[in-house]
C-alpha cells in the first residue's frame, strides 16, 4: 500500500524544541490568573464534593448509635446543603475560566506558528504537506491547552487523595495500605506503554495529515481531474489513504481505550480486596458502619485519581508528539518561539493595521545587484554572479529558456530564497534583509502562478489595504480589468471561488496585477505575468503601466517574460543561460550579437551568427 508506506517510511526530522513540560508551564504562565482561578475552583469543587463522605459516616454512625455527641439529622442536612452551594460555586468558577483559558492559549500557539511560517523564505515549501500543517493548528494546539487545564484536575484529585489517605489511615492503616497498591500497578503499566503510545499517536496524526492534504489538493485541481477523466483513480487513491488513516486512528484509539480499561479494572480489583478486608474488621467490631461507608466513598475518589493519573501519563507522551510536530513546522526558529508571549485579542476592537507610508528613502533612484548567487540544496541548479542595474521609470525584462534561472533570480533578489553571496543596494544603501525590504510601498511582486483567495474581487485586490473604490477602479484599469468587471454580476463584490476558480487564467493574472498597482510601489516585479493574456491585452497592460512615464515618480518594472510584446517594450533585456547572465542590452543589440537571444526570438530556425562554430 503506497499510502501506508508514506506513513511508515517518512522519517520526521527533529527540530530543536522546548521540552513538553516547559511548553505546558509557559501556557499556564501566559494566563496564570485564569489558571489560578480555575485551580481554586477545582479545589473548592473537590473539597465540597468530599465533605458528604464524612457526613454519611456520621449519618450511619448516628443510626447505629456510634455518632459523636451533638450531631443530629438536621445538622447533617445543613452540611449537605452548604456543600451543594459550594459545589455550584466551584462549577461556576470552572465554567467561567475554562473557555477563556482555552481560547487565549490556543490563539497564542496558533499565532506563533503562523508568524514563524510567514518568516520562512517565501519560496521554501513547508517541511510537510498542507494537510499535516493544518492538523497541527487544530488537534496539536488543542491537546496542549487541554493538558494545562488537566493539571488542575490532577492537583485537585491529589488534594482529595491526600485528605482521603490521611482520613483512612486514622481509621485503619492496614486497609489503607492495600488501597495504595493500584497506584504502583498503574504506574508500571503507564511507563511500559509510553513508547507504543507515542508510536500510535504519531502515525495517526501523520495519516490524518495525508488525508487532509489530499482533500485540499483535490479541491484545487478539480478541473484537471475532470479533463484527465481521472475521477475513478482519484477516488480510489482517496479510499486507500482514508482506509490507512482509519486503521491508524483505530489503533491509537483502541490502545488508549484498553489502557483506560486496564487502569479502571486494576483499581476495581484493589477496591474489591479492600472491601473484603473491611468486612473482616467490621465483624471483629473495630470498624463501624460509618467507617465502611466513608471508605467506600473515598475509595471512589482514589479510584478516579489512580485512573486519571495513568491516563495523564499516557496523554503526556502524546502531547510530546504534538510539540515535536509543531517544532518541525517551525524549523529554523529558536525553540522558545512556540510559546513566546504576545497580545491576543479576544474581545473589544481589534488593533488597527498600520501600513507604512512612503518616505523619502523609499523612492527608487537606482537598484544595484552585485555578484548575487544561490544554489538549491542538493542540486547544481541556481544562479551565479548576477550583476543587475535598474534605473527608475524603466522596464527590464529577464528572458531565457526554461530552467535558465529567471524565476530564481527574482526570488533571490526579493529574499524569497536566501542568497548564498552577493550584495544588493537600494539608492546606494546596502539591503541586508531583502525579504523585509522588498515590500510595499517600495516593491510589489506577482509570482508565476498568482494566488487568489476564496473571497470577493475587492478583498483579493486590497488584502486588508484601506483604499476607496476610486483607487481600486484605477488599479483594475491599469490591469485592463474594467471590461471584465462590467461583466461580473456583483462587480467588486463578486466571489472568485477557491484560488480564483471562477475566473479565467488571464483574469487571475490581471487581478494579481491590480493587487500590486493598488499599493503604488516604486518597483513592480512580474514573473511571466502576461503568459495567459492575448497580445492586445498585454500591449494595453504595458502601455497603461507606463502611460504616466513622464510624471514625477514613474514606475520601475523588472519582469520575467519570453513574450515579444514585452521584449519590444523593454528598455533593457537580460538573457539568462544556465543560471548566469549570457548577455544584456537592448533588443536590437541582442538580436545582432547574442546567439541565445536569436534562438529565443526566432525559435530553432534562428540563423547562426557570423564568426561562430
Amino acid at each position: 500500500m503506497k499510502a501506508q508506506t508514506e506513513i511508515n517510511d517518512i522519517e520526521e526530522k527533529k527540530a530543536p524544541m522546548l521540552p513538553t513540560w516547559r511548553v505546558i508551564l509557559d501556557m499556564i504562565r501566559y494566563r496564570w490568573k485564569l489558571w489560578l482561578v480555575n485551580l481554586c475552583s477545582m479545589l473548592m469543587l473537590i473539597a465540597f464534593w468530599q465533605i458528604p463522605g464524612f457526613v454519611m459516616r456520621e449519618f450511619f454512625d448516628l443510626l447505629t448509635g456510634d455518632s459523636t455527641a451533638g450531631w443530629n439529622v438536621w445538622t447533617l442536612v445543613g452540611f449537605l446543603v452548604a456543600c451543594e452551594a459550594g459545589r455550584i460555586l466551584g462549577v461556576f468558577g470552572l465554567i467561567s475560566t475554562n473557555v477563556p483559558f482555552f481560547v487565549n492559549t490556543m490563539t497564542l500557539l496558533r499565532k506563533n506558528l503562523l508568524v514563524h511560517i510567514l518568516r520562512r523564505p517565501g519560496a521554501h515549501a513547508l517541511p510537510d504537506s498542507p494537510g499535516e500543517a493544518i492538523s497541527r493548528f487544530r488537534g496539536d494546539v488543542f491537546e496542549i491547552a487541554l493538558f494545562a487545564l488537566w493539571v488542575n484536575d490532577i492537583l485537585g484529585m491529589i488534594a482529595f487523595g491526600a485528605v482521603a489517605v490521611i482520613a483512612m489511615l486514622t481509621i485503619n492503616a492496614s486497609i489503607t495500605g492495600v488501597s495504595i497498591v493500584p497506584f504502583i500497578v498503574v504506574g508500571v503499566i503507564a511507563n511500559s506503554a509510553t513508547n507504543r503510545i507515542e508510536t500510535y499517536r504519531r502515525a495517526s496524526r501523520k495519516a490524518s495529515g495525508i488525508v487532509t492534504g489530499f482533500i485540499g489538493e483535490f479541491f484545487g485541481a478539480v478541473q484537471a481531474v475532470k479533463v484527465a477523466t481521472a475521477e475513478e483513480s482519484v477516488l480510489q487513491h482517496f479510499d486507500e489513504i482514508n482506509e490507512d488513516r482509519k486503521k491508524m486512528m483505530v489503533k491509537d484509539r483502541l490502545f488508549h481505550t484498553l489502557l483506560g480499561s486496564l487502569f479502571r479494572n486494576t483499581v476495581n480489583l484493589g477496591t474489591g480486596i479492600t472491601l473484603i478486608l473491611a468486612a473482616q474488621y467490621m465483624r471483629d467490631g473495630t470498624f463501624t458502619v460509618g467507617d465502611f461507608s466513608l471508605f467506600v466513598f473515598l475509595l471512589g475518589g482514589i479510584s478516579e485519581l489512580t485512573t486519571f493519573s495513568g491516563l495523564l501519563v499516557a496523554r503526556y507522551k502524546q502531547i510530546g508528539v504534538s510539540v515535536e510536530r509543531m517544532g518541525r513546522l517551525m524549523e529554523g526558529s529558536p525553540p522558545e518561539a512556540l510559546t513566546t508571549f504576545s497580545p491576543v485579542y479576544m474581545d473589544g476592537n481589534f488593533p488597527d493595521v498600520v501600513y507604512p507610508e512612503k518616505t523619502e528613502g523609499d523612492y527608487l533612484e537606482r537598484l544595484d545587484v552585485k555578484g548575487l548567487s544561490y544554489r538549491y540544496p542538493d542540486s547544481e541548479n541556481g544562479i551565479a554572479d548576477i550583476q543587475l542595474h535598474l534605473k527608475p521609470g524603466t522596464l527590464t525584462v529577464v528572458t531565457g529558456r526554461v530552467g535558465s534561472g529567471k524565476t530564481t533570480l527574482l526570488r533571490v533578489l526579493l529574499g524569497l530564497l536566501p542568497k548564498d553571496s552577493g550584495e544588493i543596494y537600494w539608492n546606494g544603501r546596502p539591503v541586508t534583509a531583502p525579504d523585509n525590504w522588498f515590500t510595499p510601498p517600495r516593491c510589489a511582486y506577482t509570482a508565476q502562478v498568482p494566488r487568489l483567495f476564496s473571497d470577493t474581487l475587492r478583498n483579493n485586490v486590497l488584502m486588508g489595504l484601506n483604499r476607496e473604490d476610486a483607487a481600486i477602479m484605477q488599479a483594475l484599469r491599469m490591469a485592463v480589468m474594467e471590461y471584465d468587471l462590467g461583466e461580473f454580476e456583483d462587480g467588486l463584490e463578486t466571489k472568485v471561488g477557491p484560488k480564483g476558480v471562477k475566473l479565467s487564467g488571464g483574469q487571475i493574472q490581471r487581478t494579481a496585477a491590480a493587487r500590486m498597482f493598488a499599493r503604488e510601489p516604486e518597483l513592480l516585479v512580474f514573473d511571466d505575468l502576461s503568459s495567459a493574456l492575448d497580445v492586445e491585452t498585454e500591449r494595453t497592460l504595458w502601455a497603461r503601466i507606463f502611460e504616466h512615464r513622464e510624471g514625477a515618480n514613474p514606475p520601475t518594472c523588472l519582469a520575467v517574460s519570453h513574450r515579444k510584446v514585452a521584449l519590444r517594450r523593454a528598455d533593457h533585456i537580460i538573457v539568462m543561460q544556465d543560471g548566469r547572465i549570457a548577455a544584456q542590452g537592448t533588443l536590437d543589440e541582442l538580436l545582432e550579437t547574442c546567439e541565445e537571444m536569436q534562438r529565443l526570438w526566432h525559435g530553432d530556425s534562428a540563423p547562426a551568427m557570423e564568426g561562430t562554430n
